[in-house]
């Protein structure tokens, strides 16, 4: 087996909005002395593990990314009948595993009083995002049913069996911090570029107006709302790198598993996009060409082949091509990068998504 799987991309979006800034605009990036549209690695991940690709090839693998965890046992708690305090002080420990729990110490109700919904959100949520196994749910969700048939708290030893990362294809991929206790931690097995346009380009304004149904306009013509929208074209280059070594390690020897996972990674890759304005702007895309890279060698991105932007003519051709003689100009200087490789390319029909497919599975 080969360590390293490497995938490079390039997909090209109509006029869009997949991924938005603080201000609602596309993202963008400076790049070899021109402007560049962005879309960041975290919404690509995202939508990748959240789509139906991975949903259909690995649903019984996959963890959960949440804050909410005491939210889940304080309700299963309190509607077998637990006091509501102490199902808070029970759900709080339990959600503590996985991350620090907000409010570090509970204040306590003065009699006749009782906590808004709001009080409560803030006592059980973790501060940050933990993800989770599929075993991690499952661990808790068996335990919270014991300590409310059992109507008692969970112990010290019941809590610390409760992490279990292995086998959780995501948290395999892309890993996880637990600040709670490092041990727990998981080192990625995937590493994701954002996503950047191979040419120039600039964010265009949309002004757009909505009319309302029932105004007959006899005695008002104006729209009923006006509003701008940010949006740009372009044609992405796109990079991932997998640690085949490092994901088969994380799923436990799982080296069938590894495999799966791969692909419905790479497939997921080729074939979803980030869904920010989806219902505005229809981007429903597909990588218009892929190449696969197999290898022990140390990874290295393409992404030299679009420090000088192109600026004009067939994009996808000339992008095909300056990707293609960037791999072999690096490849003459320092040795073959990878020991073996497959490509699509729908610009002129050659090669299959399955065919890639089947390469990165082996």
């Amino acid at each position: 087996m080969s360590r390293f799987t490497q995938l490079h991309l390039l997909t090209s979006y109509p006029p869009s909005n997949p991924n938005r800034d603080d201000l609602g605009r596309p993202k963008t990036a400076w790049m070899g002395g021109a402007s560049r549209l962005r879309i960041s690695s975290q919404s690509l991940k995202r939508a990748w593990r959240t789509s139906e690709v991975f949903e259909s090839s690995l649903g019984t693998y996959r963890g959960v990314r949440t804050k909410r965890l005491g939210r889940e046992v304080y309700d299963t708690l309190t509607q077998a009948g637990v006091a509501p305090e102490q199902a808070l002080e029970w759900s709080r420990s339990v959600a503590g595993q996985f991350g620090k729990v907000k409010g570090a110490k509970v204040p306590k109700l003065k009699k006749g009083d009782e906590r808004t919904e709001q009080q409560l959100l803030d006592l059980l949520d973790i501060e940050q995002l933990a993800h989770l196994s599929v075993e991690e749910r499952e661990g808790v969700a068996q335990l919270t049913s014991l300590l409310a048939a059992e109507q008692r708290g969970p112990s010290v030893d019941e809590l610390n069996l409760l992490r279990h990362p292995r086998a959780t294809v995501d948290v395999a991929l892309f890993g996880r911090m637990l600040a709670a206790d490092p041990l727990y931690n998981v080192e990625a097995a995937c590493q994701v570029a954002h996503a950047i346009s191979v040419h120039p380009v600039v964010v265009e304004d949309d002004y757009f107006t909505a009319v309302d149904d029932l105004n007959t306009g006899e005695t008002d013509r104006g729209a009923a709302h006006i509003g701008e929208a940010g949006f740009a074209a372009a044609l992405f280059y796109s990079y991932v790198c997998i640690d085949r070594e490092q994901l088969t390690d994380n799923l436990g020897g799982n080296r069938d598993l590894a495999g799966k996972t791969v692909g419905a990674l790479i497939e997921a890759a080729a074939t979803v996009a980030p869904s920010g304005k989806q219902n505005s702007f229809a981007n429903r895309v597909r990588a218009s060409y892929a190449l696969a890279e197999r290898g022990d060698q140390q990874p290295r991105s393409l992404s030299v082949a679009f420090l000088k932007p192109i600026e004009r003519g067939d994009y996808g051709t000339a992008a095909v091509g300056a990707l293609e003689t960037a791999r072999d100009r690096i490849d003459q200087v320092y040795g073959a990068c990878a020991d073996t490789s497959y490509s699509f390319n729908t610009f002129d029909g050659t090669g299959t998504l399955a065919d890639l497919l089947a390469f990165v599975r082996e």
